[in-house]
């Protein structure tokens, strides 16, 4: 199993949209490197749910349930998306100060790469936010 982070804008698409749908598609993603993440996706793999912009926090926890599929949004046919189940909400939101001031994720991705909205966790990283997370997966 594989680990992931995915971000979106609560105003575009929070948590609690995600939740009440239960399954739904991850669309929109314009960046290669984001899109190519997904394509690694398998189903089981879980990710981080990661509201950006205005929280900065993660907020839920996601399972892969369809793999890298052609985004009906993208007109020119390059980008894909996947299906997640929102499984659970965080007990604890872990906000990205809290992930800077934690020195054992000092190369996480997310602090490297802070545009990138769809980003590999590795097994150390996903293990300690969760802990942050007060959530067992």
């Amino acid at each position: 199993m594989a680990y992931w982070l995915v971000k979106s804008e609560p105003s575009a698409w929070s948590w609690n949209d995600h939740f009440k749908q239960g399954v739904a598609e991850w669309d929109g993603v314009r960046n290669h490197q984001a899109n190519n993440n997904m394509k690694a996706m398998k189903s089981g793999d879980l990710a981080f749910f990661y509201h950006s912009v205005t929280e900065k926090s993660i907020v839920g926890i996601l399972q892969v349930v369809k793999e890298h599929y052609p985004d009906h949004t993208d007109p020119s046919g390059k980008f894909g998306m996947v299906d997640f189940k929102a499984l659970f909400p965080v007990k604890k939101l872990v906000s990205l100060a809290d992930i800077k001031a934690t020195k054992t994720l000092a190369d996480f991705q997310l602090l490297r790469q802070t545009r990138l909205s769809v980003l590999p966790v590795p097994d150390k990283h996903w293990r300690i936010i969760c802990r942050m997370a007060d959530v067992e997966t």
